[in-house]
Protein backbone atom coordinates (compact mmCIF):
# COMPACT_ATOMS: atom_id res chain seq x y z
CA UNK A 1 0.00 0.00 0.00
CA UNK A 2 1.65 3.23 -1.15
CA UNK A 3 -1.12 5.74 -0.46
CA UNK A 4 -3.60 6.36 2.34
CA UNK A 5 -7.36 6.13 1.99
CA UNK A 6 -10.21 8.01 3.60
CA UNK A 7 -13.48 6.07 3.61
CA UNK A 8 -16.94 6.54 5.08
CA UNK A 9 -18.70 4.00 7.28
CA UNK A 10 -22.40 3.19 7.83
CA UNK A 11 -22.07 4.71 11.33
CA UNK A 12 -21.22 8.09 9.71
CA UNK A 13 -17.65 7.97 10.95
CA UNK A 14 -14.58 8.42 8.77
CA UNK A 15 -12.17 5.52 8.37
CA UNK A 16 -8.60 6.62 7.68
CA UNK A 17 -6.21 3.94 6.43
CA UNK A 18 -2.51 4.87 6.48
CA UNK A 19 0.69 3.03 5.46
CA UNK A 20 2.25 4.28 8.67
CA UNK A 21 6.01 4.20 9.20
CA UNK A 22 8.75 6.68 10.02
CA UNK A 23 11.51 4.78 8.25
CA UNK A 24 11.14 3.69 4.65
CA UNK A 25 13.75 1.16 3.62
CA UNK A 26 12.34 0.11 0.24
CA UNK A 27 10.84 3.48 -0.91
CA UNK A 28 7.45 2.07 -1.92
CA UNK A 29 5.70 1.16 1.38
CA UNK A 30 4.02 -1.81 -0.32
CA UNK A 31 5.02 -4.17 2.51
CA UNK A 32 3.90 -1.80 5.28
CA UNK A 33 0.92 -3.06 7.25
CA UNK A 34 -1.75 -0.34 7.00
CA UNK A 35 -3.22 1.28 10.09
CA UNK A 36 -6.97 1.98 10.34
CA UNK A 37 -8.27 4.89 12.42
CA UNK A 38 -11.90 5.85 13.08
CA UNK A 39 -12.62 9.55 13.53
CA UNK A 40 -15.70 11.75 13.60
CA UNK A 41 -16.00 14.72 11.20
CA UNK A 42 -16.57 17.10 14.12
CA UNK A 43 -13.38 16.10 15.95
CA UNK A 44 -10.36 18.42 15.55
CA UNK A 45 -7.22 17.54 13.65
CA UNK A 46 -5.34 17.53 16.96
CA UNK A 47 -7.32 14.42 17.95
CA UNK A 48 -6.25 12.68 14.74
CA UNK A 49 -2.69 13.82 15.38
CA UNK A 50 -2.68 12.15 18.82
CA UNK A 51 -4.06 8.92 17.34
CA UNK A 52 -1.25 8.84 14.78
CA UNK A 53 1.41 9.77 17.32
CA UNK A 54 0.33 6.91 19.58
CA UNK A 55 1.32 4.48 16.80
CA UNK A 56 4.70 6.07 16.06
CA UNK A 57 8.06 5.33 17.67
CA UNK A 58 9.91 8.19 19.28
CA UNK A 59 12.62 10.02 17.37
CA UNK A 60 16.01 11.16 18.61
CA UNK A 61 16.70 14.82 18.01
CA UNK A 62 19.55 16.75 19.63
CA UNK A 63 20.19 13.79 21.91
CA UNK A 64 16.62 13.75 23.22
CA UNK A 65 13.85 11.32 22.42
CA UNK A 66 10.44 12.76 21.71
CA UNK A 67 7.23 12.02 19.86
CA UNK A 68 7.38 13.10 16.21
CA UNK A 69 5.26 16.04 15.16
CA UNK A 70 2.42 15.47 12.67
CA UNK A 71 1.20 18.14 10.26
CA UNK A 72 -1.73 18.16 7.87
CA UNK A 73 -1.49 19.85 4.49
CA UNK A 74 -4.10 20.38 1.80
CA UNK A 75 -3.90 21.80 -1.68
CA UNK A 76 -4.60 25.51 -1.80
CA UNK A 77 -5.30 26.73 -5.32
CA UNK A 78 -6.03 30.31 -4.18
CA UNK A 79 -2.44 31.16 -3.25
CA UNK A 80 -0.52 33.60 -5.38
CA UNK A 81 2.80 32.68 -6.85
CA UNK A 82 4.83 34.58 -4.28
CA UNK A 83 3.37 32.58 -1.41
CA UNK A 84 6.20 30.76 0.35
CA UNK A 85 4.03 27.76 1.26
CA UNK A 86 5.24 24.29 0.50
CA UNK A 87 5.35 23.22 -3.14
CA UNK A 88 5.13 19.49 -3.70
CA UNK A 89 5.81 17.73 -6.97
CA UNK A 90 3.24 15.12 -7.99
CA UNK A 91 4.09 12.33 -10.37
CA UNK A 92 1.74 9.88 -12.05
CA UNK A 93 2.87 6.38 -10.94
CA UNK A 94 2.06 4.95 -14.36
CA UNK A 95 4.63 7.25 -15.97
CA UNK A 96 7.51 6.66 -13.52
CA UNK A 97 10.69 5.75 -15.34
CA UNK A 98 9.23 6.55 -18.76
CA UNK A 99 10.33 9.35 -21.02
CA UNK A 100 7.43 11.42 -22.29
CA UNK A 101 7.25 13.25 -25.60
CA UNK A 102 4.99 16.00 -26.88
CA UNK A 103 2.09 13.60 -27.35
CA UNK A 104 1.69 13.49 -23.56
CA UNK A 105 0.51 17.10 -23.73
CA UNK A 106 -2.45 16.09 -25.91
CA UNK A 107 -5.65 14.61 -24.51
CA UNK A 108 -7.09 11.74 -26.64
CA UNK A 109 -4.94 12.62 -29.71
CA UNK A 110 -5.99 11.95 -33.30
CA UNK A 111 -3.26 10.56 -35.53
CA UNK A 112 -2.97 11.98 -39.06
CA UNK A 113 -0.31 10.77 -41.51
CA UNK A 114 0.98 13.48 -43.85
CA UNK A 115 3.81 12.71 -46.31
CA UNK A 116 4.65 9.58 -44.37
CA UNK A 117 4.95 11.45 -41.04
CA UNK A 118 2.42 10.83 -38.24
CA UNK A 119 1.13 13.98 -36.56
CA UNK A 120 -0.97 13.95 -33.37
CA UNK A 121 -3.66 16.55 -32.87
CA UNK A 122 -6.18 17.14 -30.14
CA UNK A 123 -6.95 19.11 -26.98
CA UNK A 124 -3.93 20.21 -24.94
CA UNK A 125 -3.80 19.01 -21.35
CA UNK A 126 -3.76 21.64 -18.63
CA UNK A 127 -0.71 20.35 -16.83
CA UNK A 128 0.19 22.67 -13.99
CA UNK A 129 -1.52 24.87 -11.43
CA UNK A 130 0.37 27.88 -12.83
CA UNK A 131 -1.08 27.29 -16.30
CA UNK A 132 -4.54 26.95 -14.78
CA UNK A 133 -4.06 30.24 -12.94
CA UNK A 134 -3.14 31.97 -16.19
CA UNK A 135 -6.34 30.70 -17.82
CA UNK A 136 -8.47 31.46 -14.79
CA UNK A 137 -7.09 34.94 -14.17
CA UNK A 138 -6.60 36.74 -10.90
CA UNK A 139 -9.03 38.43 -8.59
CA UNK A 140 -11.36 40.78 -10.41
CA UNK A 141 -10.49 39.26 -13.79
CA UNK A 142 -13.55 37.08 -14.10
CA UNK A 143 -11.96 33.96 -12.67
CA UNK A 144 -14.07 31.54 -10.64
CA UNK A 145 -12.81 29.13 -7.99
CA UNK A 146 -15.40 26.83 -6.47
CA UNK A 147 -15.64 23.48 -4.78
CA UNK A 148 -16.34 20.66 -7.21
CA UNK A 149 -17.12 17.99 -4.62
CA UNK A 150 -15.28 15.49 -6.82
CA UNK A 151 -12.37 14.86 -4.48
CA UNK A 152 -10.27 11.97 -5.76
CA UNK A 153 -12.64 11.69 -8.75
CA UNK A 154 -11.30 14.97 -10.11
CA UNK A 155 -8.94 14.95 -13.04
CA UNK A 156 -5.29 14.36 -12.16
CA UNK A 157 -2.60 16.89 -12.98
CA UNK A 158 0.12 14.57 -14.21
CA UNK A 159 3.67 15.85 -13.67
CA UNK A 160 2.14 19.10 -12.37
CA UNK A 161 3.11 20.90 -9.18
CA UNK A 162 0.65 21.33 -6.35
CA UNK A 163 0.87 23.98 -3.70
CA UNK A 164 0.05 22.71 -0.22
CA UNK A 165 -0.73 24.76 2.86
CA UNK A 166 -0.48 23.58 6.47
CA UNK A 167 -3.73 23.61 8.44
CA UNK A 168 -4.27 24.48 12.08
CA UNK A 169 -4.80 21.43 14.27
CA UNK A 170 -7.80 23.04 15.95
CA UNK A 171 -9.72 22.75 12.65
CA UNK A 172 -12.50 20.20 12.55
CA UNK A 173 -11.75 17.17 10.40
CA UNK A 174 -14.95 17.69 8.40
CA UNK A 175 -14.01 21.29 7.55
CA UNK A 176 -10.51 20.21 6.56
CA UNK A 177 -11.85 17.50 4.24
CA UNK A 178 -14.41 19.90 2.75
CA UNK A 179 -11.68 22.32 1.71
CA UNK A 180 -9.34 19.53 0.58
CA UNK A 181 -12.14 18.15 -1.64
CA UNK A 182 -11.42 20.82 -4.26
CA UNK A 183 -8.19 18.89 -4.92
CA UNK A 184 -7.63 15.16 -5.11
CA UNK A 185 -5.67 14.43 -1.96
CA UNK A 186 -4.18 15.86 1.20
CA UNK A 187 -0.84 15.13 2.80
CA UNK A 188 0.07 13.96 6.30
CA UNK A 189 3.59 15.05 7.14
CA UNK A 190 5.31 13.06 9.90
CA UNK A 191 8.53 14.35 11.36
CA UNK A 192 11.36 11.94 10.59
CA UNK A 193 9.53 10.21 7.72
CA UNK A 194 11.24 10.40 4.30
CA UNK A 195 8.01 11.22 2.43
CA UNK A 196 4.57 12.64 3.08
CA UNK A 197 1.67 10.21 3.26
CA UNK A 198 -0.83 11.15 0.56
CA UNK A 199 -4.51 10.42 1.30
CA UNK A 200 -7.19 10.49 -1.40
CA UNK A 201 -10.04 12.85 -0.53
CA UNK A 202 -13.51 11.27 -0.66
CA UNK A 203 -15.87 12.87 -3.13
CA UNK A 204 -19.43 13.88 -2.27
CA UNK A 205 -20.66 10.57 -3.71
CA UNK A 206 -18.20 8.65 -1.53
CA UNK A 207 -19.00 10.63 1.59
CA UNK A 208 -22.76 10.14 1.26
CA UNK A 209 -22.78 6.63 -0.22
CA UNK A 210 -24.23 4.82 2.82
CA UNK A 211 -26.61 7.68 3.60
CA UNK A 212 -27.98 7.66 0.06
CA UNK A 213 -28.31 3.88 0.05
CA UNK A 214 -30.30 4.03 3.29
CA UNK A 215 -32.43 6.84 1.89
CA UNK A 216 -33.19 4.79 -1.21
CA UNK A 217 -34.14 1.77 0.89
CA UNK A 218 -36.35 3.88 3.16
CA UNK A 219 -37.94 5.66 0.20
CA UNK A 220 -38.79 2.32 -1.38
CA UNK A 221 -40.66 1.28 1.78
CA UNK A 222 -42.46 4.62 1.93
CA UNK A 223 -43.49 4.34 -1.72
CA UNK A 224 -45.02 0.91 -1.10
CA UNK A 225 -47.16 2.36 1.73
CA UNK A 226 -47.95 5.72 0.11
CA UNK A 227 -50.70 4.39 -2.19
CA UNK A 228 -52.55 2.71 0.67
CA UNK A 229 -52.33 5.82 2.85
CA UNK A 230 -53.44 8.10 0.03
CA UNK A 231 -56.55 5.97 -0.61
CA UNK A 232 -57.42 5.83 3.10
CA UNK A 233 -57.00 9.61 3.45
CA UNK A 234 -59.19 10.21 0.41
CA UNK A 235 -61.99 8.05 1.80
CA UNK A 236 -61.67 9.68 5.25
CA UNK A 237 -61.98 13.19 3.81
CA UNK A 238 -64.90 12.11 1.69
CA UNK A 239 -66.64 10.65 4.75
CA UNK A 240 -66.02 13.85 6.74
CA UNK A 241 -67.55 15.89 3.94
CA UNK A 242 -70.65 13.70 4.08
CA UNK A 243 -70.88 14.28 7.83
CA UNK A 244 -70.59 18.04 7.25
CA UNK A 245 -73.34 17.94 4.65
CA UNK A 246 -75.48 15.94 7.09
CA UNK A 247 -74.96 18.67 9.72
CA UNK A 248 -76.04 21.30 7.20
CA UNK A 249 -79.18 19.30 6.44
CA UNK A 250 -79.94 19.06 10.17
CA UNK A 251 -79.64 22.84 10.62
CA UNK A 252 -81.92 23.50 7.61
CA UNK A 253 -84.46 20.97 8.95
CA UNK A 254 -84.42 22.68 12.36
CA UNK A 255 -84.99 26.08 10.73
CA UNK A 256 -87.93 24.67 8.74
CA UNK A 257 -89.42 23.08 11.82
CA UNK A 258 -89.29 26.32 13.82
CA UNK A 259 -90.82 28.23 10.90
CA UNK A 260 -93.62 25.70 10.49
CA UNK A 261 -94.49 25.52 14.20
CA UNK A 262 -94.34 29.30 14.61
CA UNK A 263 -96.49 30.42 11.67
CA UNK A 264 -98.60 27.41 10.67
CA UNK A 265 -99.70 26.09 14.07
CA UNK A 266 -101.48 27.38 17.16
CA UNK A 267 -98.22 27.30 19.16
CA UNK A 268 -97.07 30.63 17.76
CA UNK A 269 -94.00 32.63 18.76
CA UNK A 270 -95.05 32.73 22.44
CA UNK A 271 -94.23 29.02 22.74
CA UNK A 272 -91.43 28.74 20.18
CA UNK A 273 -89.39 31.66 21.56
CA UNK A 274 -88.39 29.90 24.82
CA UNK A 275 -87.88 26.66 22.85
CA UNK A 276 -85.38 28.28 20.49
CA UNK A 277 -83.68 29.99 23.44
CA UNK A 278 -83.27 26.68 25.29
CA UNK A 279 -81.96 24.97 22.14
CA UNK A 280 -79.42 27.75 21.61
CA UNK A 281 -78.32 27.60 25.26
CA UNK A 282 -78.02 23.82 25.03
CA UNK A 283 -75.78 24.22 21.96
CA UNK A 284 -73.56 26.63 23.91
CA UNK A 285 -73.34 24.24 26.87
CA UNK A 286 -72.58 21.35 24.50
CA UNK A 287 -69.73 23.36 22.92
CA UNK A 288 -68.25 24.08 26.36
CA UNK A 289 -68.43 20.38 27.26
CA UNK A 290 -66.65 19.65 23.95
CA UNK A 291 -63.92 22.09 24.90
CA UNK A 292 -63.46 20.49 28.33
CA UNK A 293 -63.33 16.95 26.92
CA UNK A 294 -61.16 17.49 23.83
CA UNK A 295 -59.19 20.47 25.17
CA UNK A 296 -59.76 22.37 21.93
CA UNK A 297 -62.12 25.01 20.64
CA UNK A 298 -65.50 23.85 19.40
CA UNK A 299 -65.31 24.91 15.76
CA UNK A 300 -65.99 23.52 12.32
CA UNK A 301 -62.26 22.94 11.69
CA UNK A 302 -61.64 21.04 14.93
CA UNK A 303 -64.78 18.96 14.44
CA UNK A 304 -63.68 18.06 10.91
CA UNK A 305 -60.18 17.16 12.07
CA UNK A 306 -61.52 14.82 14.75
CA UNK A 307 -63.95 13.24 12.30
CA UNK A 308 -61.21 12.72 9.71
CA UNK A 309 -58.77 11.31 12.28
CA UNK A 310 -61.28 8.76 13.54
CA UNK A 311 -62.23 7.74 10.02
CA UNK A 312 -58.56 7.44 9.07
CA UNK A 313 -57.77 5.23 12.06
CA UNK A 314 -60.65 2.93 11.18
CA UNK A 315 -59.59 2.68 7.52
CA UNK A 316 -55.93 2.12 8.46
CA UNK A 317 -56.93 -0.85 10.61
CA UNK A 318 -59.13 -2.25 7.85
CA UNK A 319 -56.39 -1.94 5.22
CA UNK A 320 -53.61 -3.18 7.51
CA UNK A 321 -51.71 0.12 7.33
CA UNK A 322 -49.21 0.62 10.19
CA UNK A 323 -49.28 4.34 11.00
CA UNK A 324 -46.45 4.14 13.54
CA UNK A 325 -44.17 2.45 11.00
CA UNK A 326 -45.09 5.13 8.45
CA UNK A 327 -44.20 7.94 10.87
CA UNK A 328 -40.91 6.24 11.73
CA UNK A 329 -39.97 5.86 8.06
CA UNK A 330 -40.88 9.47 7.28
CA UNK A 331 -38.83 10.82 10.18
CA UNK A 332 -35.87 8.60 9.28
CA UNK A 333 -35.99 9.66 5.61
CA UNK A 334 -36.16 13.34 6.54
CA UNK A 335 -33.23 12.92 8.93
CA UNK A 336 -31.17 11.24 6.19
CA UNK A 337 -32.18 13.92 3.71
CA UNK A 338 -31.14 16.66 6.15
CA UNK A 339 -27.73 15.07 6.70
CA UNK A 340 -27.10 14.64 2.97
CA UNK A 341 -28.11 18.26 2.38
CA UNK A 342 -25.66 19.38 5.06
CA UNK A 343 -22.82 17.46 3.40
CA UNK A 344 -23.85 18.85 0.00
CA UNK A 345 -23.59 22.35 1.47
CA UNK A 346 -20.14 21.49 2.82
CA UNK A 347 -18.98 20.38 -0.62
CA UNK A 348 -20.90 23.23 -2.29
CA UNK A 349 -22.59 20.85 -4.73
CA UNK A 350 -26.21 20.55 -5.82
CA UNK A 351 -27.91 17.34 -4.76
CA UNK A 352 -31.17 16.36 -6.47
CA UNK A 353 -33.12 14.39 -3.90
CA UNK A 354 -35.46 12.92 -6.52
CA UNK A 355 -32.49 10.91 -7.84
CA UNK A 356 -32.31 8.99 -4.55
CA UNK A 357 -35.92 9.19 -3.35
CA UNK A 358 -37.02 8.17 -6.87
CA UNK A 359 -40.72 8.82 -6.37
CA UNK A 360 -42.71 12.05 -6.44
CA UNK A 361 -45.12 10.66 -3.83
CA UNK A 362 -42.20 10.12 -1.45
CA UNK A 363 -40.89 13.65 -2.06
CA UNK A 364 -44.34 15.10 -1.42
CA UNK A 365 -44.85 13.02 1.75
CA UNK A 366 -41.51 14.14 3.18
CA UNK A 367 -42.21 17.77 2.27
CA UNK A 368 -45.65 17.62 3.90
CA UNK A 369 -44.18 16.18 7.10
CA UNK A 370 -41.51 18.90 7.24
CA UNK A 371 -44.11 21.65 6.79
CA UNK A 372 -46.32 20.12 9.47
CA UNK A 373 -43.37 19.95 11.84
CA UNK A 374 -42.33 23.53 11.10
CA UNK A 375 -45.87 24.79 11.65
CA UNK A 376 -46.09 22.86 14.90
CA UNK A 377 -42.78 24.30 16.13
CA UNK A 378 -43.86 27.81 15.14
CA UNK A 379 -47.15 27.40 17.02
CA UNK A 380 -45.37 26.09 20.10
CA UNK A 381 -42.94 29.02 20.05
CA UNK A 382 -45.84 31.46 19.73
CA UNK A 383 -47.64 29.87 22.70
CA UNK A 384 -44.48 30.04 24.79
CA UNK A 385 -44.02 33.73 23.94
CA UNK A 386 -47.62 34.47 24.94
CA UNK A 387 -47.10 32.65 28.27
CA UNK A 388 -43.93 34.67 28.91
CA UNK A 389 -45.83 37.91 28.22
CA UNK A 390 -48.50 36.90 30.72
Amino acid sequence: MTKGKLLTTPSRMLKLILPLTTKDYNTDRKDVEPLALLVHPQQPLSYLERLIQSELPTINKDGKERIPEVNFRAEDSTQDKNDPSKTTKVRDPELDGEKKDEADHVEAPDEIKVDGVTHKTGKLNRRTAEEADELRGGEGEGGVESYSGLGHEARTDKEGKRRFVRWSKSTEIGDFIRDAARGQEFAIEIEGAPYDIRVGVPSFNDRTYYLRMRLRSTSKKIASMADVKKECDRLAHKGAQRVALGGLGLVVAWWGTVYKLTFDTDLGWDVMEPVTYLVGLSTLIGGYIWFLYHNREASYKSAMNITISRRQSKLYNEKGFDLEAWQTLIEEANALRKEIKMIADEYDVEWREIDDERNERVVEALRKHRRKKENGNAKSSKDEEEEDDD
